[in-house]
């Protein structure tokens, strides 16, 4: 159910000439710039009630000074809420509203990470390795994540290396089960195996699916896909491939109550299609390396 007279708002991250995140409107007009100085931002998320952005830095990963931060709507109030050395290489972000609860990925950190809004409480999830050795594993590096609140669980994807074929998308509980630690929870499923290099994940729990972007090669990769988020009497249906040739595709947001969706890719295009992947188009081309989007109803002005 959409805001009367709610204004409706993209918010993208580009990770180029210093890093920034901007705001226009979903036909691409009205591009506002809202934050400079971001240190190769990567995950973002909206909160419209309380008049906040989030979003991710991904710093320098030789350097371990990954964090995330937040600002009011129009850029004010900046705030370090998870500091430099954090978190690692924090990729995609998540809201969870409910308990509010922010959710991360941490690439080089190997992680699934949460925490409160306030940036207190850090915890991690899931570990997949702790190593230098480990780290240079791309298998193990977590991009991206979702939620869902009402059966406790949340996805994430592990991207492996450059079109290796070798990327998951895995489901766990968002509770903990007694007596297993981070870096061997006994309640991990793979959902999906052998992709190529799954990114972004954005859930749409109404109808139970799970859409996707891929950085990979094609015909698999540089795509949008989209699959069921469980399983049919035993067998899992393969993911369908809604939309190709993004220039390695990144951020995805999804508007579920006009049916439609946004996605970036790494050339600076932002994309938008309904969520069958028909009726594409460029609504921005050429805007730097843009990594994630979020899409937000604000209050009328």
């Amino acid at each position: 159910m959409t805001m009367p007279g709610a204004r409706e708002r993209l918010f993208v991250l580009e990770a180029s000439d210093g890093g920034r995140i901007f705001s226009v409107n979903p036909d691409g007009s009205g591009r506002t710039v809202i934050v400079n100085g971001c240190r190769i931002p990567d995950g973002v998320k909206v909160d419209p009630v309380h008049g906040y952005i989030y979003w991710t830095n991904m710093g320098n990963p030789s350097a371990n000074d990954g964090s995330i931060e937040r600002a009011d709507l129009d850029g004010g109030n900046r705030t370090a809420i998870v500091p430099e050395g954090g978190t690692f290489t924090p990729k995609q972000l998540q809201l969870e509203a409910a308990s509010r609860k922010l959710y991360w990925c941490d690439r080089e950190g190997m992680r699934v990470m949460r925490c409160d809004l306030d940036g207190s409480d850090v915890e991690t999830l899931v570990q997949t390795g702790e190593s230098g050795e480990d780290r240079r594993d791309q298998a193990r590096w977590c991009v991206g994540i979702a939620v869902d609140p009402d059966r406790g669980q949340f996805y994430w994807t592990q991207k492996g290396p450059s079109d290796a074929g070798l990327g998951k998308i895995l489901r766990a509980g968002t509770k903990m089960p007694e007596g297993d630690l981070p870096a061997s929870r006994s309640d991990i499923e793979v959902l999906f195996d052998g992709l190529p290099e799954p990114i972004d994940l954005e859930p749409d729990l109404a109808t139970r699916t799970l859409y996707w972007t891929d950085r990979g090669d094609p015909p698999r990769g540089n795509t949008v896909n989209r699959a069921p988020m469980d399983a049919a009497n035993g067998h899992r249906n393969p993911p369908e491939i809604l939309m190709r040739h993004l220039m390695e595709g990144i951020g995805i947001a999804l508007d579920l109550h006009r049916g439609r969706m946004f996605v970036t890719d790494l050339a600076g295009d932002v994309y938008q299609a309904n969520l069958d992947g028909s009726s594409p188009q460029a609504i921005l081309a050429v805007q730097g390396n843009l990594t994630g989007i979020a899409y937000a109803e604000l209050p009328p002005a």
